[in-house]
């Protein structure tokens, strides 16, 4: 963290110039990132649909994955890869790119080496707070919060904007002094998230109702709070995790299908009565648009994360007794759940993405990329 003193001394002159000015020519925008593929999660998702409403508007997208690097198992979370050493290949990989902006979509090694890289050569960039990195830590390794914090403090500081999908993770940031924030809505791919007229096969055979969990399957997660549940039908859970091996023995009734494609998730999400989010500690949920996308109500505790989505509506079920609010669920209508769906695109959420950005080059004619058109 040897950039952390030189940033504070410098500072970022976040007043200078427009934060949204339209630019007329097609942007080269690099995005580094040390969540990837083999991993499913709503970090990935976001970079990739995204990146898709760029590429549509004519806008040019490099992605840093840990995929390029020599990488070691995060511990306990085998799937997620850490990448070792990864400065000098990031530094030459920024070079070569030549971005007109850069986003650092993690914490991780990668996204530190491009902090460094930016820092060190006076580059601006975004970052992005899509994670409860500090309850994770501390559920996952007991890791006290206000250590995290620091951490997250320093690591954007010198950003020029931090990227937040709701105002409730703006106030929590704020209340740890990270204040320089700015909107970055989440969305669903309407065309692949909608309701599916033929069953999905990994739901064949399983009683009614049939109630649905899709995530990292971890502690972190609570998805004991849902396994546990005393429910009439059916549970599945989809996708993968440290807890997966264990949570299979424990319970054996459960069918879980692991990873899926977004195709085979729409049609899981449609052939199942209601979503189950057991979640106490997110900043989105991004499975949730996905679910009702698909016509299937939400159930869930109601803490952040679904009370920044659903929260007042009429197609969540939201109690502190998460059996109850599974059951409710299930007298929701199934239209409305796709109606409410279609106020979120990923159009207009890349239109803000773009909007918050920062040109690295101080001689441009403009100072922020232009809108997804």
């Amino acid at each position: 963290m040897d950039d952390g003193p030189l940033t504070a001394s410098r500072g970022v002159d976040r007043s200078a110039g427009s934060e949204s000015v339209t630019s007329r020519r097609p942007m080269r925008l690099l995005t580094v990132t040390d969540a990837w593929h083999p991993q499913v999660n709503g970090v990935v998702r976001t970079i990739e649909a995204t990146n898709r409403e760029l590429q549509r508007a004519g806008h040019e997208c490099t992605v840093i994955t840990p995929q390029e690097f020599s990488t070691i198992p995060c511990p306990g979370y085998g799937e997620i890869r850490l990448s070792v050493l990864p400065y000098r290949k990031v530094a030459h990989r920024i070079d070569a790119c030549a971005p007109d902006a850069i986003h650092i979509a993690t914490e991780g090694p990668l996204g530190q080496a491009a902090r460094r890289f930016c820092v060190r050569h006076a580059l601006p960039f975004t970052t992005a707070y899509h994670t409860r990195f500090p309850q994770y830590v501390q559920a996952m390794f007991g890791i006290r919060e206000h250590w995290v914090y620091r951490f997250l403090r320093w690591f954007h500081a010198p950003a020029w904007r931090v990227l937040t999908p709701t105002a409730e993770v703006e106030r929590e940031l704020a209340a740890w002094n990270i204040t320089h924030v700015a909107r970055w809505t989440r969305g669903v791919d309407l065309d692949v998230f909608r309701p599916q007229g033929q069953e999905s096969p990994l739901a064949a055979g399983l009683g009614r109702p049939r109630f649905l969990y899709v995530g990292r399957v971890s502690v972190e997660k609570n998805i004991d709070a849902f396994l546990n549940l005393d429910l009439p039908g059916s549970k599945i859970v989809a996708g993968i995790g440290p807890a997966l091996d264990l949570l299979g023995r424990r319970f054996p009734d459960v069918r879980f299908v692991g990873v899926l494609s977004r195709h085979e998730l729409a049609q899981l999400y449609s052939s199942v009565d209601t979503f189950v989010f057991p979640r106490l500690t997110d900043t989105f949920g991004l499975v949730m648009l996905e679910a009702l996308a698909c016509g299937t109500p939400v159930a869930a505790f109601p803490v952040q994360g679904p009370i920044d989505v659903v929260g007042g509506s009429d197609v969540a079920a939201l109690d502190v007794e998460l059996r109850r609010a599974a059951l409710r669920a299930l007298r929701i209508d199934r239209e409305r759940c796709r109606i409410y769906a279609e106020r979120f695109s990923w159009r207009a959420a890349t239109e803000q993405f773009l909007g918050h950005q920062r040109l690295v080059h101080a001689d441009a004619s403009d100072a922020a990329v232009a809108p997804a058109a």
